[in-house]
């Protein structure tokens, strides 16, 4: 195999402490476990042959906490982490491994979420075309990573220079139900 993609995914959303647990768990087996192994399983014939490319899914949220949404954005953070750490390792085997890091996009993910009332998915969303287009295009680059859409790209830059308990409440925030909706969100039982 040349290219592995690894694009599986789902969101829990809400606070920790209501969230199933069982959910979660599946969630970080989703995100991190079953994407770290795929990726142990076909990089050995890849680096045999000298040439693949795998290309990880992981969020503009892998670049802070966000409450209402922590084991997403921590199960994300370990995709960027983990992708860039083995990018490093691969420099000049002609193995690459690629971070795709798209924001809110418009798809049935919030909805399935249950999170499609959140400011962070009101406004101008990428469609899954141009995060598709993007993530092509940096993985026949070889870059490690990319950020997919300006204003996301503006939105990381400035995290990186802004306080940490600035970067938790601005993620709160982003992840709060829009004030236009109704405040009486039925949650379903766990």
């Amino acid at each position: 195999m040349d290219v592995l993609v690894n694009n599986a995914g789902f969101n829990v959303y809400g606070p920790f402490w209501e969230t199933s647990a069982q959910k979660e768990l599946q969630m970080m087996q989703v995100h991190m476990v079953t994407l770290t192994h795929l990726t142990k399983l076909f990089l050995p014939g890849m680096l045999e042959r000298k040439f693949g490319k795998v290309l990880n899914l992981a969020s503009t949220a892998s670049f802070t906490p966000g409450a209402g949404d922590a084991v997403y954005c921590a199960t994300k953070a370990y995709v960027l982490s983990f992708s860039e750490a083995i990018a490093e390792e691969l420099k000049g085997t002609g193995v690459t491994v690629t971070a795709l890091c798209p924001g809110p996009t418009k798809t049935e993910f919030a909805e399935r979420a249950e999170m499609a009332d959140t400011k962070i998915f009101q406004g101008s969303l990428s469609s899954a075309a141009e995060v598709a287009r993007a993530g092509y295009r940096a993985l026949m680059q070889g870059r490690t990573s990319v950020v997919v859409g300006l204003n996301n790209k503006l939105m990381i830059f400035s995290l990186r220079f802004s306080p940490r308990n600035l970067v938790t409440k601005i993620g709160k925030s982003l992840l709060s139900r829009s004030p236009s909706t109704s405040q009486t969100a039925v949650r379903p039982s766990h």
